[in-house]
């Protein structure tokens, strides 16, 4: 089926990557990081207030008749955390573990992500309980219409726009544009991103994100006096994110020993290292729909087939974690090797701030999610933009437009870490928060 084949990447990067670990809070994470920059903002108690919880949260229940007659009530979200600077923008998540604290964080970071990007957006994010690998696809289809149902005359083009995350598709946003319509009674194509290009999505979208990675990356390793030619990477996950930022970095000429997957069949992760570097192309030819990497064929291939952390300890310059949160901990961050100068993180949230304190006291730059990862919401922005002035621009002129936005971004935060002598993501919180708390003040908000 079209809808299944479309999870793969999802399931094979964040989907089942994701696992609440036991007495971790993510919006609780979120807030902390939030906290520390505020203190160092010197930012008053009512800005902080404000900024540290969102604007609003829907919470609700959504009744679908089943193939088989019954009638299930799956659990909606939507979170709105800050509109001061524009609409919101964020997911819409299918996964059986989704939480109202996830949901609250990734909106908060996508308010830091869109501020930090300097696009007139701010962060919103939603979600569903439920494992579409387990529903048909008119089943996924009613969930689609009946999430929409619940919150129309709370989302839209200048309200807030919502897009595809974890286990949701281009096929997902159709149908919940087509019900946005219904109800509303008129074409709509900006309430939503991450459409099919036929029917007003933006070229480039697939490779934004990844490719906004390496952008950054490209910029600090010159900054770095680094000839990026000569660097090795090693990466978590091996959906879009991942593929788009070893298929760029392969381009500058860098070198990829190592990526991980999902193993769809045994539900683990593996890592598949090659001292001479992967060959992204015979990967994915024998990478099935779920993201998993065939283990013979790999191994044929010359791939050495190694635990699923693996990618986390290996002896390179470079790590990228670009499957899921919480990936990078107090625990586990010793085992990094003394070479690594860069972590510059793909996923939400894969390093705990008690890891980036670590990493700080052995020189590792961190590049924080929200500027690495802004290539997608940046794009997205601009097939919002084409959308709703109903004119298209071509592949080239999207990524273009995505370098200089992702460049300039970088740029405004590393001269300010240089000028204040801070870590990279102290600086790009600081810009984040600043720019949204002046747009609070401006309107009068505090």
């Amino acid at each position: 089926m079209q809808v299944k084949q479309e999870l793969k990447q999802e399931k094979g990067t964040t989907g089942v990557f994701r696992k609440e670990k036991e007495g971790f809070n993510p919006f609780k994470m979120a807030q902390q990081q939030f906290d520390r920059i505020a203190d160092q903002l010197n930012l008053d108690e009512q800005t902080r207030e404000l900024l540290r919880n969102p604007l609003r949260e829907y919470s609700f229940s959504i009744p679908i008749r089943m193939d088989d007659g019954t009638i299930k009530v799956f659990r909606g979200f939507r979170v709105q955390h800050n509109d001061a600077r524009g609409p919101c923008k964020g997911g819409i998540r299918f996964h059986p573990q989704e939480t109202q604290d996830t949901v609250r964080a990734l909106s908060m970071w996508m308010t830091w992500k869109c501020s930090v990007a300097d696009i007139p957006l701010g962060g919103g994010k939603g979600g569903i309980i439920c494992d579409p690998h387990n529903l048909s696809e008119r089943e996924q289809e009613k969930l689609c219409r009946g999430w929409v149902r619940q919150i129309a005359r709370d989302i839209g083009p200048v309200r807030d726009v919502p897009a595809p995350d974890v286990m949701t598709s281009g096929q997902h946003m159709l149908w919940i544009m087509d019900e946005y319509e219904t109800i509303m009674g008129g074409q709509y194509p900006g309430l939503i991103t991450g459409k099919p290009v036929e029917l007003g999505g933006s070229r480039g979208r697939t490779e934004a994100t990844g490719y906004g990675i390496i952008y950054i990356l490209r910029e600090l390793l010159k900054e770095m006096k680094m000839d990026i030619a000569k660097t090795t990477t090693s990466i978590q996950g091996f959906g879009n994110v991942a593929r788009y930022s070893a298929e760029l970095l392969l381009q500058y000429g860098g070198t990829v020993v190592s990526v991980s997957c999902w193993d769809q069949v045994e539900n683990r992760t593996y890592s598949y290292y090659k001292k001479t570097g992967i060959k992204l192309d015979e990967l994915i030819k024998i990478t099935d729909r779920f993201g998993t990497i065939d283990k013979k064929q790999a191994e044929k291939l010359g791939y050495e087939n190694r635990p699923g952390d693996d990618w986390l300890t290996q002896d390179v310059d470079i790590l990228i974690p670009a499957a899921l949160e919480h990936s990078i901990t107090e625990e586990n961050v010793n085992q990094i090797k003394p070479r690594v100068k860069i972590v510059i993180c793909g996923a939400n949230g894969p390093v705990t701030p008690e890891a980036e304190d670590y990493l700080e006291k052995k020189g590792v730059i961190v590049v924080p999610d929200f500027l690495a990862n802004a290539g997608g919401v940046v794009c997205s922005y601009f097939e919002q933009v084409q959308s709703n002035q109903n004119y298209y621009w071509t592949k080239e002129e999207v990524l273009g437009k995505l370098d200089n936005k992702m460049t300039d971004a970088f740029y405004k935060v590393w001269e300010l870490s240089k000028r204040k002598k801070i870590r990279v993501s102290d600086a790009a919180y600081m810009i984040a928060i600043s720019r949204v708390a002046e747009a609070c003040k401006m309107r009068g908000w505090v």
